[in-house]
């Protein structure tokens, strides 16, 4: 039998941490530069933006799947000493956790202001599906059971679930398809996204195939980049110079009863968000119904689709209906990765789309609007190509991260005052 979660067990935390910091180096596919460059640059550019100086930062958390450079040298180079630091082995579904690890650790007074950040050269050096620097290396732990059976890629691993979603649930290609179709039209009001070109449903489903059911389209974009954000408390946050994006919930890595060989544990087309959303939910105060944007990993078209159905957004076999509404569009009921997720703006593992929702709760997305004579982009609304990006008078907003169809992590945002 599973384990009941006691979702009371951190209402108390509710409303008391905030990311004040966002940083981000750009998205793209040779950034001459090491993991240690992108490193650093990130962090101090989300330390500036939050208005703190390296001394106000104590802690430091990362992830390093893959690539990546130690949390102790990333501080070193900018002069921040640490009293916390933790380099997780991790992809996705980490920021989430890492974030519900930096509010635990302030909680227990081993440090005040956390930094979290990703740096990878994902396309350039070490890349996911074992090219680049990273080919041949050898195999460990349930790789060892994976690749010997051809599951050495996230789509291969991941398209049993995605298949028996079509056969459970009727749920079609052509459905899931305008996920891309979507975030290509919010890539194309975003000058960061690497790709900005809008796309239509025929596109999608004329790519080549990689692994069924998914298309070259339906895969995300491969980038170089450094992301980073800024975890405080929200007594300190009221010395920072933005408006905080207030962390009502989160979930961290939470599991289906398999996790690794997760087609072992059915119903395979259900995926973590299932038990995830029994914490997530009650721990905000709020339910799906309230959520006005949301960031559901993107690394496949798939992945996005499946997420919104089992953290409630819809009922359980309707997610295919639901992507391909026009809910998730700028301008619909409750848009999604609006700056083009992992499918177009840049893979991050997850982190670009927390950056994105902390931008959407502040009401100043980094669009294609006008700047005003005080400096502040005047948001029109309109989202037309190279047109406005930033969701009207938003004030909640849901963080869904897919490490595997076994496991996910989640986050509530809201804006703080």
């Amino acid at each position: 039998m599973g384990q009941e979660v006691d979702a009371t067990s951190n209402q108390h935390l509710r409303g008391k941490y905030a990311i004040v910091g966002v940083g981000e180096t750009e998205y793209s596919r040779g950034s001459g530069t090491t993991t240690r460059g992108l490193g650093t640059r990130a962090v101090r550019a989300a330390v500036e933006d939050a208005g703190l100086s390296m001394s106000d930062v104590d802690g430091m958390l990362s992830y390093s799947f893959n690539d990546s450079t130690p949390s102790p040298v990333i501080a070193g180079d900018l002069g921040i000493r640490l009293n916390f630091h933790m380099d997780v082995y991790g992809g996705g579904s980490s920021i989430e956790a890492l974030v519900g690890i930096a509010m635990g650790v302030i909680e227990a007074g081993m440090c005040k202001t956390v930094v979290i950040y990703r740096a990878m050269n994902g396309f350039s050096q070490v890349r996911i599906g074992g090219t680049g620097r990273g080919r041949g290396s050898p195999m460990s732990g349930g790789a060892l059971l994976s690749r010997g059976i051809g599951l050495s890629s996230a789509g291969q691993m991941f398209c049993q679930s995605f298949m028996r979603h079509m056969y459970d649930y009727g749920t079609t290609p052509e459905q899931v398809a305008h996920v891309k179709v979507i975030h290509a039209e919010h890539a194309a009001n975003n000058p960061k996204a690497y790709y900005q070109k809008e796309l239509t449903v025929d596109d999608v489903l004329a790519s080549r195939m990689i692994v069924k059911p998914l298309h070259l389209l339906d895969c995300c974009v491969e980038t170089d980049n450094g992301v980073a954000i800024v975890v405080t408390s929200t007594e300190r946050a009221k010395d920072c110079q933005r408006t905080p994006a207030v962390i009502q919930s989160v979930v961290g890595r939470c599991c289906k009863p398999r996790a690794d060989m997760h087609y072992q544990s059915g119903p395979i087309s259900t995926v973590a968000g299932h038990y995830a959303k029994d914490i997530l939910w009650p721990n905000a105060g709020v339910g799906p119904e309230d959520i006005q944007v949301t960031g559901s990993y993107d690394a496949f078209t798939f992945t996005t689709m499946m997420q919104l159905e089992d953290y409630g957004f819809c009922e359980k076999g309707e997610g295919g209906d639901y992507v391909s509404s026009g809910k998730m569009r700028l301008g619909g009921e409750r848009p999604n990765n609006t700056s083009g997720g992992h499918l177009c703006e840049g893979y991050t593992h997850g982190v670009n789309m927390v950056i994105e929702n902390v931008r959407q709760l502040r009401h100043d997305v980094d669009d294609s609007c006008p700047i005003g004579p005080d400096g502040k982009r005047q948001h029109t609304y309109d989202y037309a190509r190279g047109g406005c990006r930033q969701v009207k008078d938003v004030e909640l907003s849901a963080n869904l991260g897919w490490g595997t169809p076994g496991m996910g992590s989640a986050m509530v945002m809201a804006r703080g005052a």
